[in-house]
């Protein structure tokens, strides 16, 4: 099933900047994206400016670029748009994308007062993450490959979900530096559009904004289909989420989720708010543009599933929840045994052995209720059961990193080598499976950037349009 309910074509200007994205054979590191960024602020000296506008915790700086709608404008003259990429390490599009629209935003001028907006952009929000990644980026681009040198910080350790609350009971006041900086750029310039360029693993393409736009959301969902990547109709990233359109999912304001865990009689989650709660003090429009590495036409399909929902839910929870058996238990074993006990790796693992569980008995919950007794479609079935397949291959991925870099610093204490062996032995069986489960194409990575590219010029052409 195709995306044949999206009839809005895209604008011509747009189709142009389109066909500006080169192709690419890798993804960029760290070093590559900021010197990307050093070559861009030498070559157009008139309208961008390059500043270091704060630090990684582990020393690397992070970049910002400004780039001015006009020669010599001064400050407050139009309004100001922020972009950053990789807010989470393992979702390195976004790097591409900034690089692409500051060279974009310094070589038109046209296209600037288009816009209407001040930019600024920062190419890597997260480097220490995004170096734990580097082994991956530049392909073979196999699921294989790519699991075995995955990292995702832990959510203490996520620039994206760091920033303070002050609501009810829920309060967090420990940033860490790189969203500090990101902090400073919000409050210092106030900026009317925020895109935070994530990017997910499987399914299709989807976006967050934190309030409806309803001449955007066309435009929106058109971009992805004029590259070939379906629209993801599957089952989305939480319970309960707003839709404001078909693929895009409502960015709910801080207090509506609060009051929301309150009214359902849950505990609120200690831990850091994200940038859209951030950046709602300034009334910014968030942006969130969320594509996959992969490709599989299922991610759109409503068709019916031949199975319910329910049973469906009951699987992915069956699935879950023998991840979280292994990982809680390999970390419990090896606890107080351990020579690098508060690497990345095993902070990450920690969290994650504790999320997978929770998800698990969340799925199962879900199964059980009388409105999930229902005809799954296509896309939720396909979504469901490889979702089993991502978290195994991440979070399985991450562990096995944690215990292959004690085996590395001369550990050689019989749990750590025991839960290795396991770990190794589970790991070399789930990668079997995914390969059985779906052979899934890469997506050429110039497509990717395109919509990220698009929808995010597109936000800020609407914004301008409405001034």
């Amino acid at each position: 099933m195709t995306d044949t309910s999206i009839a809005t074509a895209l604008p011509s200007w747009l189709l142009d900047e389109l066909d500006t994205v080169p192709s690419y054979d890798h993804f960029a590191g760290v070093d590559e994206l900021h010197a990307g960024l050093r070559d861009i602020a030498a070559r157009y000296p008139d309208i961008a400016t390059l500043r270091r506008c704060g630090s990684s915790q582990q020393g690397d700086p992070l970049l910002c670029l400004t780039v001015d709608r006009r020669p010599g404008e001064r400050r407050g003259e139009v309004p100001e748009a922020l972009a950053f990429g990789l807010p989470h390490p393992n979702e390195p599009i976004g790097g591409l994308t900034a690089l692409h629209l500051a060279e974009r935003l310094c070589a038109d001028a046209g296209l600037r007062e288009r816009l209407g907006h001040r930019w600024r952009i920062v190419d890597c929000a997260d480097p220490d993450g995004l170096r734990l990644n580097e082994g991956w980026l530049r392909g073979p681009f196999t699921r294989a490959h790519y699991a075995r040198h995955f990292y995702r910080p832990a959510g203490r350790d996520q620039v994206e979900w760091n920033f303070p609350i002050n609501h009810g009971d829920a309060y967090f006041d420990e940033p860490m530096p790189e969203t500090q900086a990101l902090m400073r750029l919000i409050d210092e310039h106030r900026p009317a559009l925020v895109a935070s360029l994530h990017n997910s693993e499987l399914g299709g393409a989807y976006y967050w904004l934190n309030r409806s736009e309803p001449e955007l959301h066309p435009i929106l969902k058109q971009i992805p289909q004029h590259l070939g990547i379906p629209l993801d109709r599957g089952e989305p990233e939480a319970a309960g989420l707003t839709l404001l359109d078909e693929a895009i999912y409502e960015a709910t304001p801080l207090e509506k989720v609060y009051e929301r865990t309150i009214a359902d009689g849950e505990p609120w989650i200690e831990g850091g708010g994200s940038t859209t709660w951030y950046a709602d003090r300034w009334g910014a429009l968030m942006l969130v543009s969320e594509l996959p590495y992969w490709l599989d036409p299922r991610a759109s399909d409503t068709s019916a599933a031949g199975v319910t929902y329910a049973s469906a839910l009951a699987a992915n929870a069956d699935g879950l929840a023998g991840l979280a058996t292994l990982l809680n238990d390999s970390v419990a074993a090896v606890e107080g045994k351990l020579l690098a006990p508060q690497s990345p790796y095993w902070r990450a693992g920690r969290f994650f052995a504790r999320l997978v569980r929770d998800a698990a008995e969340g799925r199962r919950v879900r199964a059980a209720k009388p409105e999930s007794d229902r005809p799954a479609t296509v896309a939720e079935a396909t979504s469901l059961e490889s979702h089993v397949h991502e978290w195994r291959l991440r979070y399985g991925g991450i562990l096995l990193r944690a215990l292959q870099g004690e085996a590395a610093v001369g550990n050689v204490r019989e749990p750590v080598r025991a839960a290795l062996k396991d770990v190794e032995q589970r790991y070399a069986q789930w990668l079997e499976q995914d390969a059985a489960n779906a052979e899934l194409e890469p997506i050429e990575i110039r497509r990717l950037v395109g919509v990220q590219y698009a929808a995010t010029i597109a936000a800020a052409a609407h914004l301008t349009a409405r001034r």
